[in-house]
This record gives C-alpha cells, sequence and structure tokens, in this order.
C-alpha cells in the first residue's frame, strides 16, 4: 500500500450496498475513542475515472456516524477483479449510493446482510465466472 492521505468522504464511491450491524458494532466497540489517527486507512482505486473504496466502508461509514467528513486512504496496489467492481459501482449507482453518507438506513442484520449483500455477490461472481468475462 502507498502512504495514507485524506479524503473527502464525499470524494469516495462506494462500492458497496449494505452495512452489516454486527461489522459495525465490533468496530465501534474497538475504535474508541474515535480518532483519525486511529483509523485504518481505507483502500481506494481510480475505476474508470472514479475514486472508489475497494474494502473499508464499515469504516468509513463509522467515522462519517462519529462527525468526521474524511478519512485517512491509501492506493489499493492489489489487481482485483475489476469487473465485479464495476458491477458493484453500477448496483450502487442505481441505488442513489454515491457517497458513505448513502448507506444510511442500509445498515442490516446479519441474515440481511448476508441475503442482500453477499449471496448477491457470490451470485454475481458465479455468473462472471460462467460468462468468461472475469
Amino acid at each position: 500500500m502507498t502512504e495514507p492521505f485524506r479524503l473527502a468522504l464525499t470524494a469516495i464511491q462506494p462500492s458497496q450496498l449494505y452495512i452489516s450491524t454486527v461489522k459495525l458494532a465490533e468496530f465501534r466497540g474497538w475504535w474508541s475513542p474515535p480518532r483519525l489517527a486511529t483509523l485504518s486507512p481505507i483502500p481506494v482505486v481510480r475505476l474508470d475515472g472514479t475514486i472508489v473504496a475497494t474494502d473499508g466502508h464499515t469504516r468509513a461509514f463509522a467515522a462519517y456516524r462519529a462527525g468526521f467528513r474524511e478519512v485517512p486512504v491509501t492506493w489499493d496496489p492489489d489487481d482485483l477483479d475489476w469487473q465485479a467492481y464495476r458491477i458493484c459501482v453500477e448496483w450502487c449507482h442505481a441505488e442513489g449510493i454515491r457517497t458513505v453518507m448513502d448507506l444510511v438506513g442500509r445498515v442490516v442484520g446479519p441474515a440481511d446482510y448476508q441475503r442482500l449483500w453477499l449471496d448477491r455477490c457470490r451470485r454475481m461472481q458465479q455468473a462472471l465466472a460462467q460468462s468468461g468475462i472475469s
């Protein structure tokens, strides 16, 4: 990973539709008191001209809820499945999710998180694998 820098939450496109209540509670329990100095950087990439979070959605959301308007980020050096990320970003745009603030009201319990997000991603990955695109 590269050197961390700060970026406004409004400049980061999520690639996730939901936040898990369990993950959020666990993180908030650990991140007390909330301070940017103790927040691990959010990995981001520039995908089709947009800065996209590849991970760290729960941390970014917790930072927003704690009143922060910017977070530490770092460029993600990993070679990820960019077609899958493009699809996830398309899903976000279709649902009106352009920033982590748009995830308010999308914090769901474990069963809903599994059904609404994880299972949907698994089906998408399977479809990509079958099509030979990914």
